[in-house]
């Protein structure tokens, strides 16, 4: 149980961390408020690859194959073209996260498909 919660809490810290990167090196990417909210929008982030991303490889298994593998990039760029819809939606959390264009959206995307692939070899 405690090896199970530990991953989770080390794949938050991973898509907090994704998140930073990319707010400093991304221009159109905005991350703002305490490390609180930062750290709430990664849960967020966590739970969204967690339940929703299963769901649409399932849906878009053809389409990765076809593009050998590049679709999950996609499928990553959908989960964080959702993300700032769903932290809107939370009070505490309004505008802490903006993504302003395609490219921000592009280059956010690699970062925490990155991030997470070096977590998920780690973890």
């Amino acid at each position: 149980m405690r090896g199970g919660l530990l991953k989770f809490l080390i794949i938050v810290a991973g898509n907090a961390l994704a998140l930073w990167l990319a707010f400093l090196y991304v221009p159109g990417f905005v991350l703002a408020g305490s490390w609180v909210q930062i750290a709430l929008v990664a849960l967020i982030l966590s739970l969204l690859n967690g339940f929703l991303k299963p769901i649409l490889k399932l849906i878009l298994g053809p389409v990765i194959v076809l593009t050998l593998g590049i679709g999950i990039l996609i499928i990553n760029a959908v989960i964080l073209y959702v993300l700032p819809f769903i932290v809107n939606y939370i009070d505490f959390l309004r505008g802490t996260i903006i993504i302003q264009d395609i490219p921000a959206l592009v280059y956010t995307t690699l970062i925490v498909s990155a991030v997470n692939l070096i977590i998920h070899i780690v973890a």
